[in-house]
């Protein structure tokens, strides 16, 4: 595997030269995959696979009309590759159990009795296997558990690999009782589209991926938006003023040009007045939230967040209350101007 170094440390990746689709098909040829889930990353990595020419079904309870629909839609032949959720574990040789975290607690029970020896049992977050004494998600010593976490929705997942490029993924082999664990591993990751594959283990992914969720990515960006935004409004400044100088510029310029080259080069292309304020105010931001960042690891560690988002997840009223929340944030007075401002961007003038 080819060293990179990342601020002078190195670390070994995975590219799709190092490991090309078609060393990817051989490495799988003969097994059966079963993707089970149909929700966030279940179509995308499913419908990567097929059309990259692995052998592929989709098992679902047929009850959940609302998955087994979609999955009509989108190509799945009724009694061929789409099948009831326990005849496509039977006939699997890996299993991507791509389910919710609360949902694999609750299928674990009918899923484990299924693997065969051999069998490799395939994840996409650490969640379930790093907090089993909360899950129950106990694999039996004869399976090979493996992961591939693509970094970024199943919606970007699948777009991009019809743009021709990928999401980076990181993988990850909690146990090997094959001796093929790696394999499998890095040819799955490839097979759904990565641009570049990194190690990492089941409990490193999931502590990162729940403090980003709930720091930067998500959770911290929300608040510290509508915090801005809110100081804004109450000094005067129109809804509008406040949204574009919040959201607006930041999605529609300066975060692309940090996807470019980096947050130097976003600096570099601003206004000397905003490159000496930002400098300015920059550590005093980062002195401020770090304490809260180390508050969220820990209790990331721990298993106090897991714990809340288990018996959040699994309240019979959990879709309705979420979308409850949902539906405050779109009514508030930020995101409707955010609605408002999104309407008026002028269309794209670029080609095809």
């Amino acid at each position: 595997m080819p060293k990179m170094s990342f601020g002078g440390v190195i670390e070994e990746i995975v590219t799709r030269e190092e490991y090309p689709l078609e060393r990817a098909r051989e490495t799988l040829q003969g097994e059966r995959i079963a993707v089970i889930g149909y929700g966030v990353q279940g179509p995308a990595q499913g419908l990567n696979l097929r059309d990259n020419g692995f052998d592929v079904r989709v098992g679902l309870p047929p009850e959940r009309t609302r998955s087994w629909g979609k999955a009509l839609r989108d190509g799945w032949v009724d009694g061929k590759t789409l099948l009831p959720l326990e005849a496509a574990i039977a006939d699997a040789t890996i299993v991507l159990f791509l389910v919710s975290d609360a949902g694999q607690r609750a299928l674990w029970p009918v899923l484990e009795p299924k693997l065969d020896d051999g069998n490799a049992i395939y994840f996409s977050h650490g969640f379930s296997v790093t907090y089993r004494d909360q899950t129950g998600v106990v694999p039996a010593p004869n399976v090979d558990v493996i992961l591939v976490a693509p970094k970024g929705s199943g919606s970007s997942v699948r777009a991009n690999y019809l743009a021709g490029s990928g999401i980076n993924s990181s993988y990850a082999v909690y146990q090997d009782a094959t001796g093929r664990a790696t394999d499998r591993a890095l040819a799955l990751g490839i097979g759904i589209g990565s641009g570049f594959l990194f190690p990492t283990t089941f409990e490193k992914e999931v502590h990162s991926d729940l403090t980003g969720e709930r720091g930067i990515l998500m959770g911290a960006l929300a608040g510290v938006m509508e915090a801005q935004y809110e100081t804004l409004r109450t000094h005067g400044h129109s809804p509008s003023e406040a949204f574009n100088e919040t959201v607006e510029e930041l999605t529609q310029s300066l975060i692309r040009l940090v996807g470019q080259k980096g947050m130097d080069w976003m600096y570099a292309h601003c206004s000397a007045t905003a490159q000496r304020g930002a400098l300015d105010w920059k550590p005093r931001f980062k002195s401020a939230v770090i304490p809260l960042f180390e508050e969220l690891y820990a209790r990331v560690v721990s298993g106090d967040e897991t714990r809340v988002v288990l018996e959040a997840n699994g309240a019979p009223d959990y879709q309705d209350r979420l979308a409850e929340e949902l539906r405050e944030m779109r009514e508030s007075e930020m995101w409707q101007a955010g609605e408002v401002v999104r309407s008026l961007r002028p269309e794209s003038t670029d080609g095809p």
